[in-house]
């Protein structure tokens, strides 16, 4: 049942099933020539149901309709060919992300293997492993299809809609693209998944991307300067603003130094086997009972903080014969 937030500006709950995230918050801003939806769910049918049940009771139309979206994740972005169904409508992206979007399609479409499949099994993860993840990770079985609906969002661009002005913040790290959009005259901001209240986003490394902890945490500074009283989360509920970006913050200063003594005490080794002797939030007596995709993010959070710690020297990668890479103090 959708939530009523301001005037036109609505929350739909979209169950997530078999997902630690448990549901998605898509938002609705209804105007009086076209309608934005902000995210949408994986392209599954439990959420598909959801979304659209909820569009309906609000008496929201293909046709006039446009997605907007956070970031590229396939949980917010997977049904945005079919919300944005009317001619000439739109799905609104960051275009980091945007251009990323494109080229995960055009790897799935011509069978070729993704530069993230790459990175992991450098970081250590076997080949079954890697089969396996394919066959079953929602960024490629839930993601949206290839479509020519995408129109680029840059930092600082303006959209309206429903009497609000929409800015677009680029806030880099969760995804190299992702965008907040900021009402300043109600004091609201729709993140995404940059700022969550009740769990930790993940930060994973990139190709091409140098230091995506390290945007990650320069953004959520950046984005502390703004007046946010009501902070419309990705997942979850909401909270504090800035006492929760401070959180943030304090967490990952914690973790670095965490990864830091990871690679002093077990030095030669990569970040699959280094992910496995930091500590986890999860319901596993051990590294090995992790479920795969949990692995998956958790190698990809613990390479983040490799690269974060090799940037600033205290750590440093080399490569091994066989291509994985290891990972040694200073």
């Amino acid at each position: 049942m959708p939530e009523e937030i301001r005037k036109n500006l609505y929350r739909v709950p979209v169950p997530l099933p078999g997902n630690p995230l448990k549901e998605l918050n898509s938002y609705v801003i209804k105007g009086s020539d076209r309608t934005l939806v902000v995210d949408t769910g994986f392209r599954q049918e439990p959420c598909r149901r959801a979304l659209f049940a909820g569009l309906r009771e609000l008496g929201v139309h293909p046709e006039e309709t446009d997605v907007l979206l956070t970031h590229l994740h396939s949980d917010h972005s997977g049904l945005s060919a079919e919300v944005a169904t009317g001619e000439g409508r739109h799905i609104y992206v960051g275009d980091v992300d945007r251009r990323l979007l494109e080229k995960y399609a055009q790897v799935q479409r011509s069978g070729g293997v993704n530069q993230k499949t790459l990175l992991r099994r450098a970081q250590g993860f076997t080949e079954e492993e890697l089969s396996a993840e394919g066959r079953s990770n929602p960024a490629v079985t839930m993601a949206p299809p290839v479509t020519d609906n995408y129109k680029s969002l840059f930092d600082g661009d303006v959209i309206t809609c429903g009497g609000y002005r929409l800015r677009c913040i680029q806030v880099p790290g969760h995804t190299p693209g992702q965008m907040c959009y900021w009402l300043e005259e109600e004091g609201a901001m729709l993140l995404g998944d940059h700022v969550l209240f009740d769990i930790t986003p993940n930060i994973t490394n990139w190709e091409g991307v140098d230091d995506s902890l390290g945007n990650y945490l320069d953004s959520l500074r950046a984005i502390r300067a703004y007046d946010v009283a009501l902070p419309l989360p990705g997942h979850r509920g909401r909270g504090a603003f800035r006492a929760r970006i401070d959180d943030l913050l304090a967490h990952h200063e914690h973790r670095l130094a965490e990864a830091l003594e990871v690679v002093k005490k077990y030095p030669g080794n990569t970040a699959y086997f280094l992910a496995g002797h930091m500590t986890w939030k999860i319901r596993a007596n051990s590294w090995e009972e992790f479920p795969l995709a949990q692995k998956w993010f958790a190698v990809g959070e613990c390479a983040s903080h490799m690269d974060y710690l090799k940037r600033r020297d205290l750590i440093r990668e080399e490569p091994d014969g066989e291509g994985l890479l290891r990972y040694y103090p200073c």
